[in-house]
């Protein structure tokens, strides 16, 4: 994708003004001043996403340098069901996958609160009724206390998790003497970024086993392994490291670069309407929210408290949340640092529309109700001192209109239609996408 240069800028803004009544009456914005003054040429190059398949313009590992092979191989495995080796119980065998969890129909969220990964039932439409299977007791159920992060746009994150836990460069540096294996951090000393060594961590967490000799036994399989890692000897080739990092080739192509949003920076006047690049200014502008929120993702390396509630038990139906779990505890939990306790990682914001539940805890249930909370900046969660709340988390005194106009900007203009494009139309081992329980084979057409 080619950047915006302040030529082809103005021949947009031009445009725009001589265009002005026409647009107006089709409800599409053409306040020119407004839209430079917020955003410059060089902010709105920089706010950007590049092509999936522009390679060199996504950020990537060295370790792991993005090759198209091997995010074909990556794709195939991130939905491969088969890699559910090892279950808690045996009903769990070859069930569930990373997409379970992460999938293009809530915006590579799960489209829950809390997330069910082996154990679940059922999908639904956006993965709303995955349910937990009648045949598991509740201690065998793979959830987790906070609420599953997006996989979208994680190639603008060096680390990854609300507390940024996994990996092993960036901020993550000097943070070496709490690695460890019981929450797998310890593969943070493979010297590699969240996606590439966290890889490696979360399918030893979730028990998703890669089976080396059925894979090397199929061959779609055992030749992409070949096209993906010539340089590694050929006995080498399938293995639990080298699925991490064909996986994690294929999550930084996860890029929602059709969103209205992003067409409009590419050029396309009409591709927003007058009301989200109203919100889109006040996003830019009297909101604040690119304090926090910038870069192509919107989204940063940076922690902060917002005095968001935690995941709660049978809030949403959620399980097993032991009381003062390290994950509420947020950045802290993981340095052991006071100053870090409670402050969770800035989320990405795109295709937010269809996840359901936002913040870390998911205990709020619509875009608007997340920016109302930081329009007022009255902190939920009584466990988070005063002193611990962000400086930022300060009233914004939006008015009604204002933040209409700023979640019209947030839930429509960030929101890519189709993301269907990431996901493998089938798989080598012909199991249902994303999850091959009984009910989820009904739900996504399999039979």
């Amino acid at each position: 994708m080619k950047k915006l240069t302040t030529i082809s800028l103005i021949a947009v803004l031009f445009l725009l003004s001589c265009q002005k009544t026409e647009l107006v009456s089709s409800n599409f914005a053409t306040n020119d001043d407004a839209v430079s003054s917020i955003l410059s040429p060089r902010d709105m190059s920089s706010l950007m996403l590049p092509r999936s398949d522009d390679y060199p313009s996504i950020p990537q590992d060295p370790k792991n340098p993005i090759t198209a092979e091997k995010v074909q191989l990556g794709q195939l495995l991130f939905h491969e069901s088969r890699l559910g080796q090892t279950p808690k119980q045996q009903q769990g065998l070859h069930t569930y996958s990373c997409a379970t969890c992460h999938h293009a129909e809530a915006g590579f969220q799960s489209g829950m609160s809390q997330a069910i990964s082996e154990g679940g039932n059922g999908f639904g439409v956006t993965g709303e009724l995955r349910i937990p299977s009648p045949l598991y007791s509740t201690a065998n159920l793979d959830v987790q206390p906070i609420r599953t992060p997006t996989v979208l746009n994680t190639a603008y994150s060096e680390v990854i998790l609300w507390n940024g836990s996994l990996g092993g460069t960036g901020v993550n540096l000097g943070t070496e003497a709490n690695w460890k294996v019981s929450d797998g951090t310890n593969n943070n000393f493979l010297g590699m970024q969240g996606l590439e060594g966290g890889g490696v961590a979360a399918l030893k967490k979730h028990r998703l086993t890669p089976d080396t000799v059925w894979l090397a036994s199929v061959p779609e399989y055992k030749n992409l392994f070949d096209l993906a890692f010539p340089d590694v000897p050929e006995a080498q080739r399938v293995s639990s490291l080298n699925v991490s990092l064909a996986m994690a080739a294929y999550q930084r192509t996860l890029l929602p670069n059709e969103a209205p949003f992003q067409k409009y920076l590419q050029g396309d006047p009409r591709a927003m309407t007058a009301d989200q690049v109203a919100g889109m200014n006040l996003f830019f502008g009297k909101a604040k929210c690119a304090k926090c929120h910038n870069g192509p993702s919107l989204g940063t390396v940076q922690f902060f408290a917002l005095g968001m509630a935690d995941m709660q038990q049978g809030v949403f139906g959620a399980v097993n949340i032991a009381p003062g779990n390290t994950e509420s505890k947020g950045r802290g939990g993981f340095t052991g640092k006071a100053a870090d306790l409670y402050k969770f990682k800035v989320p990405q914001l795109y295709n937010l529309k269809d996840a359901g539940f936002y913040g870390h805890g998911g205990n709020f249930t619509s875009i608007e109700q997340v920016i109302r909370y930081i329009n007022t900046a009255v902190p939920q969660n009584a466990n988070v001192p005063a002193t611990q709340l962000a400086k930022q988390f300060v009233p914004l005194n939006l008015n009604d209109d204002e933040i209409a106009k700023l979640v019209a900007f947030v839930k429509d203009a960030l929101y890519d239609p189709n993301l269907s494009r990431y996901a493998p139309a089938s798989l080598p081992s012909g199991d249902c996408i994303p999850n091959n329980d009984a009910q989820s084979k009904i739900d996504r057409g399999c039979q």
